[in-house]
C-alpha cells in the first residue's frame, strides 16, 4: 500500500510536457567565429611576412662622361661697356628765331645734311653791309695810293714838303689797315651767317629736336638743338686692375712680346643676351697710366658696327687673347658644375660606380662648355645628367653618353684672329689670362667614348 501510494505521488510523465528552457547558442557561436579568424590570422603571419619583406631600390641612373680635351687659346675676359664713336651737341651759335627744322626725330642722317635754320636774313644783311664797307675802303685805298704818289714825286723835286709826303703816307697805311678790318669784318659776317644753318659734322642718328620752330635761340648763349651720335664705328671701354695688369706683363713676358705693341690684338665682343662673341675688332688705345681714384688702367676697343647692334652705353662682354700658341685644356658643360661655400667643384663616379664631390678649378665659359683647370683628369667620368638623383657615397647605374654641344660651342666662339706675331699683341694692362676658346676639330678626350664612359 505504501508504494502504491509512493507510486501515485509522482506525477504522471505525459508526452506533452514542456522541456527545461535553455539559454540561445547566438553569442557562442559569435565568439567561436571570431577566435577561429583570430586563430587564421595568426597561422598567416608567417607568410604575409615573407612576401611583403623590404627590397631596396635599383641604383639610380645616371648620365657619365669624359670631359673633353681641346685646344684653347688664353684669353682675358672682362666686362665693359659701348661708347659713342662720335657723339656731338647741335647748337645754335647765333641769336634767332628757329626757322626750318629738316630731319625727323631719331633719323640717320649722312655728314653735310641740313638741319636747322635759324631765321638768316638779319645775317645775310650784316654780310651786304661788310661787302659794302670794304668796297668803300678798296676806293678810299687807290686814292691814297694816287695822293701818296704825287706827293712823293712833288717832295723828290722840292715842290712838297716832307710833312706832306708823310702825311699822303700815314693816309695810305690807315686806309690799308681799314681795308683789312673790313676784309675781317666780311669773313665774320659770313661765318656768323653760316652758324644759321646747322648740318651734320658726321654721319649718324640725330636726337629728338629740343627747340621747336618759332622759338627764339641763342639769347644768351649757345642753346642746345639736338644730340648727332655716330654709331659706326664704335668703342668698347673696359678698366684693369692693378694686379690684373701686372698678371698680364707676366703673361706677354712669357711669350715674348712687348707691351707697348698692341693696336693688332684682336678683341670679341658679346652683348648681354648675346650667345659668345659675335662682334670682333681691334684694341686701339690704352691709357699710359693708371687712374689714381680706382686704381684701374682704361683699355678701349674699335669695332664696327654696320647695323647698329651695338648702342652706345650697352653692357659688354669683352675677351683679349694674350698669347700665340693654344693650349690643351679640360672641357665640361656648366650646368654639370656645382657651388657650395668651398667653391665649384663635379660629381664623379669611381669605378665602383659611387659617386664622388672633387672641387675643381674652373676657367672661363666656352659657349655651353667650362675649362677646367685643375682637379679633373682625361680619365674621370663626369656626371653630366641625373645630376638631382647622385648623392655623393651613393652607388648608381652609370649610363654612358658624351659631352653635348661641343662643335656648337667652338662654332657660336671662333676668335676674331690670331695673335700674328711678337709685338702684335696688348699692351700692359690688357688683364690676365683665362682659358677659351676651342679650335676647330674639337674631339673627346681619349678614353671617352661611350663604352669607356660607362665602362
Amino acid at each position: 500500500m505504501n508504494g502504491t501510494i509512493a507510486s501515485a505521488a509522482q506525477p504522471p510523465a505525459t508526452p506533452n510536457a514542456a522541456a527545461p528552457l535553455t539559454p540561445p547558442a547566438t553569442g557562442t557561436r559569435r565568439h567561436a567565429t571570431l577566435a577561429i579568424l583570430a586563430l587564421g590570422a595568426l597561422l598567416a603571419l608567417p607568410g604575409c611576412k615573407r612576401q611583403t619583406a623590404y627590397a631596396p631600390p635599383p641604383p639610380p641612373q645616371v648620365g657619365v662622361a669624359h670631359p673633353l680635351r681641346q685646344s684653347v687659346t688664353p684669353y682675358f675676359e672682362t666686362t665693359g661697356s659701348m661708347i659713342a664713336y662720335n657723339q656731338v651737341d647741335l647748337v645754335a651759335r647765333v641769336e634767332g628765331f628757329l626757322q626750318q627744322i629738316n630731319y625727323k626725330d631719331g633719323a640717320f642722317v649722312k655728314y653735310g645734311t641740313e638741319l636747322f635754320v635759324i631765321e638768316p636774313a638779319p645775317y645775310d644783311a650784316k654780310l651786304q653791309q661788310a661787302q659794302a664797307s670794304f668796297a668803300s675802303t678798296q676806293a678810299q685805298l687807290v686814292q691814297a695810293q694816287a695822293e701818296y704818289l704825287r706827293q712823293s714825286t712833288l717832295g723828290k723835286k722840292d715842290f712838297a714838303s716832307q710833312s706832306v709826303v708823310d702825311q699822303a703816307k700815314a693816309k695810305l697805311d690807315s686806309t690799308r689797315a681799314d681795308l683789312t678790318n673790313q676784309q675781317a669784318g666780311i669773313a665774320l659776317a659770313s661765318i656768323n651767317l653760316g652758324y644759321t644753318r646747322v648740318s651734320a659734322p658726321f654721319d649718324g642718328v640725330v636726337t629728338a629736336h629740343l627747340q621747336s620752330v618759332g622759338e627764339l635761340v641763342g639769347v644768351t648763349g649757345p642753346t642746345k638743338l639736338a644730340t648727332i651720335v655716330q654709331l659706326d664705328p664704335i668703342y668698347v671701354s673696359f678698366n684693369v686692375s692693378e694686379q690684373e695688369v701686372l698678371r698680364l706683363k707676366a703673361a706677354l713676358a712669357k711669350q715674348g712680346l712687348k707691351p707697348s705693341e698692341f693696336h693688332n690684338v684682336p678683341l670679341d665682343v658679346g652683348l648681354m643676351t648675346e650667345t659668345g662673341y659675335p662682334h670682333h675688332g681691334n684694341i686701339d688705345y690704352i691709357a699710359p697710366a693708371l687712374d689714381p681714384a680706382t686704381g684701374t688702367l682704361q683699355v678701349r676697343g674699335l669695332l664696327q658696327n654696320p647695323v647698329r647692334a651695338m648702342l652706345p652705353g650697352m653692357f659688354a662682354r669683352i675677351r683679349v687673347p694674350i698669347a700665340i700658341q693654344t693650349t690643351e685644356a679640360l672641357l665640361v658643360p656648366d650646368e654639370a658644375l656645382g657651388t657650395n661655400q668651398g667653391g665649384r667643384y663635379l660629381l664623379l663616379v669611381d669605378d665602383n660606380d659611387v659617386v664622388q664631390q672633387r672641387a675643381v678649378t674652373t676657367g672661363q665659359l666656352v659657349g655651353s662648355l667650362r675649362v677646367i683647370r685643375s682637379g679633373l683628369t682625361v680619365n674621370d667620368r663626369v656626371i653630366v645628367s641625373g645630376l638631382p638623383r647622385a648623392v655623393p657615397g651613393e652607388k648608381v647605374e652609370a649610363q654612358a653618353t658624351t659631352i653635348p654641344a661641343a662643335e656648337k660651342a667652338a662654332d657660336a666662339t671662333q676668335p676674331a684672329g690670331a695673335m700674328q706675331a711678337p709685338g702684335a699683341t696688348q699692351a700692359a694692362g690688357a688683364a690676365p689670362a683665362t682659358e677659351a676658346t676651342p679650335k676647330t676639330g674639337t674631339t673627346q678626350a681619349a678614353g671617352a667614348s661611350s663604352a669607356g664612359a660607362a665602362r
